[in-house]
């Protein structure tokens, strides 16, 4: 009977916090999946079953294809590169150096401000005029179009989107990297190994899970990238930065089709259930 108390005490003190899963994931994600079933009928002045007819149109469709490549291109560029530099710095300002304090604070900075600004901040640096070829021209090199050029544009959101969350998953590393015995890291270094064999051979195998975590909350954070994409380049030029929750959004508010969009966003969470359990699995593997 104690026991069965605890538990019921222990439930009313979860229950407004499983409610608001309820409410705010789980009956829009089941709305979401049941809407994509549907479609809007003129001819019957309201919705129809439409079966796996919006997921057909959506397979069928060039401009999906390419946004779902797009998408996976991104993926498959952004999520290393961030991750490997957040390690990376996570392991410099572990260190006892003078103004490691100091740096890691500047690196942090961007968490602070909201994505929306940030790629107001990136639209400046990048304008013909801004700062990046400011920049480019004190060393001698041409301007670059950027935004503007279909080679350019997704290397560009990489560098945005790194900088906005580099600094954010750095945190997490950070934290793992300390919790590494002590002992172990001089034991290291008493054995005259480099920085970076205790790097690799130390650091790397005893910080997999914080590790493990930001390379999956990274993969699922960029898959949803959609501010920077609205605000900077619309999906252009030529669909070339045209990510998948972007293309939600057009087909959803520009189009108007919201049972299409429903489709979209089933096949975008898939997806990214797909690539995550791809990552565990491999993780998994690892150890």
């Amino acid at each position: 009977m104690r026991k069965r108390g605890q538990g019921l005490i222990a439930l009313a003190f979860l229950a407004p916090a499983l409610l608001c899963l309820a409410v705010l994931r789980i009956v829009p994600a089941i709305s979401a999946v049941v809407e994509s079933f549907y479609t809007e009928s003129l001819l019957r002045g309201g919705r129809v079953f439409a079966g796996l007819g919006n997921y057909t149109d959506l397979l069928s469709n060039k401009d999906f294809r390419q946004s779902v490549g797009v998408t996976l291109l991104f993926t498959v560029l952004v999520n290393p590169i961030q991750v490997v530099v957040s390690f990376l710095l996570a392991v410099l300002f572990t260190q006892r150096a003078a103004g490691s304090k100091l740096w890691r604070t500047l690196v942090i900075l961007p968490i602070a401000t909201p994505p929306a600004v940030s790629a107001v901040i990136w639209s400046v640096i990048y304008r013909p005029d801004g700062l990046a070829n400011g920049v480019l021209e004190r060393l001698g090199l041409s301007a670059q179009q950027f935004l503007t050029s279909s080679g350019q544009v997704l290397p560009s959101l990489i560098v945005l989107l790194s900088w906005i969350g580099v600094g954010y998953w750095m945190l997490f590393l950070i934290a793992g990297i300390q919790e590494v015995p002590v002992e172990v890291r001089e034991a290291a270094l008493l054995d005259g190994a480099s920085a970076w064999r205790r790097m690799v051979s130390v650091i790397l195998p005893l910080v997999r899970r914080p590790l493990a975590f930001v390379l999956v909350a990274d993969t699922v954070s960029n898959l949803l990238v959609f501010a920077p994409v609205q605000i900077l380049t619309k999906g252009g030029p030529n669909g070339n930065s045209n990510l998948l929750m972007y293309d939600v959004y057009t087909r959803a508010y520009a189009i108007g089709d919201i049972h299409v969009a429903q489709a979209e966003v089933v096949i975008l969470v898939a997806l990214t259930l797909a690539i995550v359990a791809g990552q565990f699995r491999l993780l998994r593997g690892d150890q």
